[in-house]
């Protein structure tokens, strides 16, 4: 039985995917939504020694307890960066990856790094920065509020109840897990990925290709065969505003399935 382990971004915790598992469990998979150290309801257990490396091995040992032969990673947002180093320390564990409406993490790079390095809009750099420089006590950032949850992401479908708790739930974020950069061995060059691009946040396969086509040695390992993509049409927060269908391209991922980008 295929058990998926599915890792949140910024600021959430497990209980975001509290309808896909239920979704995932019923057609017959195991599901399991890691709260990483320092959000959720583990909040308490965050300090200023919390970081990158601190989420990593929050999930490595989740999939060393998950009774199953493979693990397929699903990662929404920021959570993609632990989710990778998770996969690179446990490569024999993990079948695949799935980005959902994630940045691609890069070795080397930190959440903020990547940010300052390939976002083309200066205002979303400010933001980022603001944010780090203002950090409570120096080592975490506030919960987002409604209107900011509203500003940075589209929420899109995502019902006004689900919405309240998200903002209700949504704990400091850690900073080490957005400053540290990732560091991989390589043990992962040849992990089976899919990327699932939510298109009311204006990504598509199509922006794929164009980075593809650009030549860029960094993004070549996009158009390797075991990489797949899927679009879906909503904002940021598929697990909120469309489970049904989330759930259904998670199963189609694991299953090897995706539209493939060629060089």
């Amino acid at each position: 039985m295929t058990a998926y382990v599915l890792v949140a971004g910024g600021h959430m915790g497990g209980w975001l995917w509290r309808d896909v598992v239920e979704r995932l469990r019923e057609r017959g998979a195991g599901a399991h939504a890691a709260t990483l150290t320092g959000l959720g309801d583990r909040r308490h257990l965050a300090g200023p020694e919390t970081d990158l490396e601190t989420h990593i091995e929050d999930l490595v040992q989740l999939i060393d307890h998950v009774d199953a032969p493979e693990v397929v990673l699903v990662a929404h947002c920021h959570g993609s960066f632990p989710a990778l180093g998770a996969a690179d320390r446990r490569p024999d564990r993990v079948s695949r990856i799935v980005y959902v409406s994630a940045p691609l993490p890069m070795d080397g790079f930190s959440v903020q790094g990547l940010v300052e390095a390939f976002e083309t809009d200066p205002a979303v750099r400010d933001r980022w920065r603001q944010r780090a420089e203002g950090a409570e006590d120096g080592w975490r950032l506030p919960p987002p509020t409604l209107d900011s949850v509203r500003a940075w992401n589209s929420v899109a479908d995502v019902p006004a109840d689900a919405l309240a708790r998200l903002v209700r739930l949504a704990a400091p974020q850690p900073l080490g897990a957005l400053t540290q950069p990732l560091r991989l061995s390589g043990a992962t060059a040849k992990l089976p990925m899919s990327g699932v691009f939510c298109t009311g946040t204006g990504t598509n396969i199509a922006m794929v290709e164009s980075l593809v086509r650009s030549g860029d040695p960094r993004f070549q390992v996009l158009a390797e065969p075991q990489v797949g993509f899927f679009e879906l049409a909503t904002g940021h927060w598929p697990m909120l505003s469309a489970p049904d269908r989330l759930t259904e391209v998670l199963l189609r991922a694991a299953a090897g399935e995706g539209q493939r980008v060629t060089a």
